[in-house]
């Protein structure tokens, strides 16, 4: 069984403590339902519930995982991109610069409805690819490492920012990342 994990995150700059509380709360429901999937799964009954809840257990699963991936940028407190750092180095040869990246994954951020703006790192292809993810299951790119994330369901800002000022929550958010966390999944994936 999956447990809800506990982040240790500081106060943000433009995201209040009660939306992080609640959104953390929906987390905690993604473990459950998560967990409450898998134990239909391995029951002997097999029905139209056990069938739907089969269907069900990606978008659950993923959206346990990408809050996991979400929270943990948070922790720590905020730090800049190391301009030495291996993924800054290979930020740069892929989108020709931090900036450049940052714009095109904002304009991605910017997707209308609910879903999530994702970094990913292909270790096959050596190479970044950065994607507009539906909800939180469709479109995960199989294979490949989830490096950086944002959450863009209204869920996210919802308490703090209008839906006309979405992206107001995603410059908030991007100046809380603490980036040595989102180093490590890039040292991690390239071993």
């Amino acid at each position: 069984m999956y447990e809800a994990k506990i982040f240790k995150i500081p106060e943000l700059k433009g995201i209040s403590q009660k939306t992080i509380d609640e959104h953390l709360k929906l987390y905690q429901g993604y473990v459950k339902h998560t967990n409450l999937i898998l134990e239909k799964m391995t029951s002997d009954k097999e029905g139209y519930e056990e069938s739907e809840a089969r269907r069900r257990l990606g978008f659950e699963f993923d959206g346990m995982r990408n809050h996991e991936y979400y929270f943990e940028q948070l922790e720590g407190g905020q730090s800049d991109p190391d301009k030495e750092h291996p993924l800054t180095k290979k930020i740069e040869k892929d989108f020709g610069s931090m900036k450049q990246a940052h714009n095109d994954f904002k304009k991605i951020a910017s997707t209308r409805g609910i879903g999530w703006a994702v970094l990913y790192y292909d270790k096959q292809g050596d190479r970044l690819i950065q994607t507009w993810v539906d909800e939180q299951h469709l479109g995960q790119l199989n294979g490949l490492t989830f490096l950086f994330g944002v959450d863009m369901w209204e869920h996210s800002y919802m308490l703090d920012y209008v839906p006309s000022e979405k992206m107001k929550y995603f410059d908030a958010y991007t100046s809380n990342i603490n980036w040595k966390v989102v180093e490590g999944r890039f040292d991690s994936a390239t071993k």
